[in-house]
């Protein structure tokens, strides 16, 4: 994910919504309220409604300070025992798994994670999933037809895509694919692959999906890799109207068919500690999942038996590659890929 101005405009407004019901608070002459600080990699369409719910129910102040995922996982690694986050929450399992492998998060209580099944949080109990997305393929609808799009993510490499694809390769949600590919075909074919769709994409590298998704429903580009929920909210942003995209998935179990897991944690460093169990188990609580299953997230709520968005694919339907979120890692060997062709 790379956070645009439109975005960072939410954050701060919220930020300020923050402080205003602080200084609130001291002003009544009652005791300051307790405050948690939130390290969010989130989309601010998921987590703003949250935050919000979660003050107005607890009188929690959560003070939130966004960027990409990558970007806070290494903060927290540099502040350590220092850092001022209580929690972070973030768009993709790896961040979490590495900074479990640094030690700096706090066990989640059990009854948060038994809101949702195992597969979905972190194997030693310091994370828990939250929502879950798909990758998919965007198509723009003028240049290609349903059956001429390819069905593996593997084809991508053909040169016949050659100035037609579109990747965000700087993107946190492209590095799960990259370690799909490396599980399923090796390590070898995947620096092929990279290379291949490299020179296939040429000029439409782009920085983010939300510009994948605008460019191809532009008819810049013909064909790009998302997660799913860019196109559901490119469609409500723009119009069903002017939508001149559709997604499609790869064939069952394809290595670019992968389910990712967005998550929370709470930091070890955390002073605010209870306050900071609160907030995980509110994301992952009836109420938390209900607000993301009817915001403009279009995610895939994974807690409390709450059921995904009307209009999305059934997530009991999906079949994605056979990867858990150990399988995924912490990203780590798909990265040192993307350095070595030179795409980070």
């Amino acid at each position: 994910m790379r956070f645009t101005h439109p975005r960072r405009v939410l954050v701060v407004a919220l930020a300020g919504a923050t402080v205003a019901v602080g200084l609130a608070g001291c002003s009544s002459g009652g005791p300051a309220p307790v405050s948690i600080t939130l390290y969010n990699g989130q989309h601010p369409q998921t987590t703003t409604a949250l935050v919000q719910a979660f003050e107005k129910s607890t009188g929690i102040v959560v003070n939130v300070r966004s960027d990409d995922e990558d970007v806070l996982a290494n903060q927290v690694v540099q502040e350590g025992a220092r850092s001022p986050a209580d929690v972070i929450y973030t768009e993709n399992s790896p961040a979490l798994e590495y900074l479990q492998e640094h030690h700096l998060l706090a066990p989640v209580d059990r009854a948060t994670l038994a809101a949702v099944p195992a597969r979905y949080d972190s194997p030693r109990g310091d994370w828990v999933g939250v929502t879950a997305r798909v990758s998919v393929l965007i198509y723009n609808t003028d240049l290609l037809k349903a059956d001429q799009l390819p069905t593996s993510v593997m084809q991508l490499a053909d040169p016949r895509w050659r100035g037609k694809l579109a990747l965000a390769a700087g993107e946190t949600d492209f590095q799960p694919i990259i370690t799909s590919i490396i599980r399923a075909r090796g390590h070898a074919a995947a620096l092929a692959w990279l290379q291949a769709v490299k020179a296939n994409a040429g000029s439409h590298v782009y920085p983010d999906n939300e510009t994948i998704t605008a460019m191809v429903n532009k008819g810049q580009a013909a064909i790009g890799i998302i997660n799913h929920y860019y196109w559901y909210r490119e469609r409500y942003d723009v119009g069903a109207a002017h939508m001149h995209s559709k997604i499609a998935f790869f064939a069952p179990r394809d290595p670019g068919y992968v389910l990712d897991v967005s998550g929370a944690a709470v930091l070890a460093s955390s002073h605010h500690r209870a306050a900071a169990e609160r907030f995980v188990a509110f994301l992952v609580s009836h109420q938390g999942q209900q607000i993301i299953a009817h915001s403009q997230s279009w995610e895939y709520p994974l807690g409390s038996g709450v059921s995904a968005p009307t209009g999305l694919p059934p997530f009991a339907g999906l079949r994605p590659a056979p990867l858990s979120v150990a399988d995924l890692g912490d990203g780590s060997t798909a990265i040192a890929l993307l350095q070595k062709v030179q795409l980070l």
